[in-house]
């Protein structure tokens, strides 16, 4: 039990230093305009600003505030002190008990293909989920997707050669579907418990490389019963509300089905740079429109800081003063 116990205390000190700064900005400007205050509609008003400036998103901060502005009226709160509770209960209720881990086959080798745009962090973040499974004594293999960038593929390599695990790779300027094939074809004659794919950056606006993610899930399904079982989008916690555009235009490129459900679409979120922001309120945003399970997150630069998301420790953390 005490082993669970420190895992657990982890993980909670781990997105609560990763809030951080959402904190002190965020959540200590919403209590500097709630704490001692009366209720009133121009004090609404501002609280709806302040979640809006949070990255909370505006349908989730529409349906806040309608609320609260229904329960002012009809005199079952009067304070700010009330909306705060309020608002922490209603972030509590958002995520009810749900499986927020990865999905793994239940024999032979998993599949966990991982996408965003350039510059979120995509290859750090497989590093970490590497380390994290080998920490777990899975043996894991690597496959070089991006056959774009000679760097991108030169980066992967480095990091297999960090944490001991190989990296498949084809020519640059190659079908990025026949390097996805011959991963899967090495993963399994070695039996590899898991292999993580490395797709090449690209913006959700361009279809062409798009399409190229579908074809690849489909190769994949071919060579493997089930697979990919995860298709986990990096998203730059940094860049606010277009991380939300992207997660509902990747989710509908990928699969096309309802958001976390395995084999539909994006299955889960992989938010990085949270530490660097002032905007944790998208983590609400991406559950509130997508229903996308934000599974972990990064806190850092090493292997060793990532942290699976936690839904009560995140709202325990948003509002710890």
């Amino acid at each position: 039990m005490a082993f669970f116990k420190s895992i657990l205390s982890k993980i909670s000190s781990g997105i609560a230093s990763g809030l951080a700064k959402t904190r002190e900005t965020f959540v200590a400007g919403l209590r500097s305009l709630l704490l001692g205050k009366r209720l009133d509609d121009a004090l609404i008003a501002q609280i709806e600003q302040r979640l809006l400036q949070g990255d909370v998103g505006v349908k989730t901060t529409t349906r806040l505030i309608e609320s609260i502005r229904a329960d002012f009226k009809a005199g079952k709160i009067d304070s700010g002190d009330q909306v705060l509770e309020y608002l922490k209960a209603e972030l509590r209720r958002m995520w009810p008990e749900a499986d927020r881990g990865l999905h793994m086959a239940e024999s032979g080798t998993t599949v966990i293909l991982v996408t965003g745009v350039n510059g979120v962090g995509k290859t750090t973040s497989i590093a970490k989920l590497c380390a994290m499974l080998r920490g777990q004594g899975k043996s894991v293999m690597l496959g070089a997707c991006d056959t774009f960038r000679a760097g991108a593929v030169r980066q992967l390599e480095i990091w297999g050669e960090r944490l001991g695990v190989p990296v498949v790779r084809g020519q640059q300027g190659g079908d990025p579907a026949a390097v996805a094939f011959d991963a899967c074809a090495a993963a399994k004659a070695r039996n590899i418990d898991v292999l993580i794919l490395d797709t090449a950056g690209r913006l959700h606006t361009q279809d062409p490389l798009m399409r190229q993610l579908t074809k690849i899930r489909g190769v994949v399904g071919k060579q493997i019963a089930g697979g990919p079982h995860e298709v986990l989008l990096v998203l730059d916690a940094t860049s606010g509300q277009n991380a939300l555009r992207q997660a509902e235009e990747f989710d509908r490129a990928v699969g096309g089905g309802a958001g976390g459900d395995a084999g539909a679409g994006v299955t889960g979120v992989f938010l990085t740079k949270l530490d660097g922001t002032a905007k944790g309120g998208i983590v609400i945003a991406i559950k509130d429109v997508t229903n996308i399970p934000v599974k972990f997150i990064g806190v850092g630069e090493t292997p060793e800081d990532i942290e699976v998301f936690d839904p009560a420790a995140f709202v325990d953390a948003l509002f710890a003063e």
